[in-house]
């Protein structure tokens, strides 16, 4: 049974810094349209993601198969944040494909603007590291975030992630380029 079977998840919900209860669990094929809805509107609130509005591009079809996939792989999770049945996180981590690479993959997150400081981004990370701690396959997860995202290297550092190095005008919004830090978490 794949680890992001929501039987043997094992993380359901933490209350964010407003009361409200964040639910986390595996997203499903059939959150597809949701999720590609989210992805929309929550691209067009930050420019923090390797994405802008209309730049996702991935049909409803397309969305599901990859659901599927995750689902089936033993080193890759796609989590939801919930609030109400509502979307409003998302992180998605993909591991290597070959075996020297298995263990160490990164991951992508994004939550809603009105979210923003409440607690979500630490608990769906700190479902992530719950997720890769029990699976015994992931031993290093990392990500990339824009050097000027101070509140977010903050968190990332809190949760133990180190910098391993700068990666010059890796990002372009429009005709701005940005660099980004290589982060890491080692289990």
């Amino acid at each position: 049974m794949a680890q992001t079977d929501s039987r043997n998840f094992g993380f359901d919900s933490r209350t964010l810094a407003d009361g409200r209860a964040l639910e986390i669990r595996p997203a499903k094929p059939s959150d597809a349209p949701a999720l590609i809805a989210y992805v929309e509107e929550v691209c067009a609130e930050s420019d923090n993601l390797t994405f802008g509005p209309g730049e996702f591009g991935m049909t409803l079809s397309q969305e599901m198969d990859f659901l599927r996939a995750v689902a089936a792989a033993d080193n890759q999770v796609y989590l939801l944040g919930l609030v109400g049945g509502r979307i409003v996180a998302a992180l998605n981590f993909a591991g290597g494909k070959r075996p020297r690479t298995r263990h160490s993959g990164e991951f992508g997150i994004s939550v809603r603007r009105e979210f923003w400081g409440l607690g979500a981004s630490s608990a769906m990370l700190d479902a992530l590291v719950a997720w890769a701690g029990r699976g015994g396959i992931v031993r290093k997860i990392g990500l990339r975030v824009r050097t000027d995202n101070e509140r977010a290297i903050a968190l990332y550092e809190r949760k133990g992630f180190v910098r391993e190095g700068t990666l010059r005008a890796e990002l372009a919004v429009g005709d701005v380029l940005y660099d980004l830090h290589a982060m890491a978490l080692f289990l």
